[in-house]
């Protein structure tokens, strides 16, 4: 396994075998608990706030609705493998703080959104910050 006989003679474990510190496992687990809480918040409230937007119409608020998701979706997609990237050159922590930025940003537009469009850029936010779990599970 390691094939430099200095560390082998010191008993020097490389930096990736060591364990990880109590206090950054119970922050990702937070961050990560928040993520699954929010997730769960905006699953029964998402769907009321677009069909109001759309006046009642349930048949248009679903169209606009399943559009809100797969945007999340491809956002997450696409931008997980660069905020890995960045948790990988600048740490996990910043990545994962701004992830949560991200969150709470997309609860504001959710909050003072005056019409769709507004509601979409949030999730647009929401999905390119959302790499949070991705970010704890490396």
């Amino acid at each position: 396994m390691n094939d430099d006989p200095r560390q082998a003679a010191v008993g020097v474990q490389p930096a990736s075998l060591t364990a990880p510190h109590p206090a950054a496992f119970v922050f990702i687990f937070i961050t990560v608990l928040l993520d699954m809480l929010a997730l769960g918040a905006i699953i029964p409230v998402l769907p009321k706030l677009v069909v109001s937007f759309m006046g009642g119409d349930t048949a248009s608020g679903a169209e606009v609705f399943g559009l809100f998701g797969t945007a999340w979706a491809l956002m997450q997609f696409l931008f997980s493998p660069v905020l890995g990237g960045l948790s990988d050159r600048f740490g996990r922590r910043p990545v994962v703080l701004i992830s949560n930025l991200g969150l709470g940003l997309d609860y504001i537009f959710m909050a003072l959104a005056p019409s769709l469009a507004w509601l979409f850029v949030g999730r647009i936010i929401s999905g390119i910050t959302a790499a949070s779990v991705s970010t704890a599970y490396a």
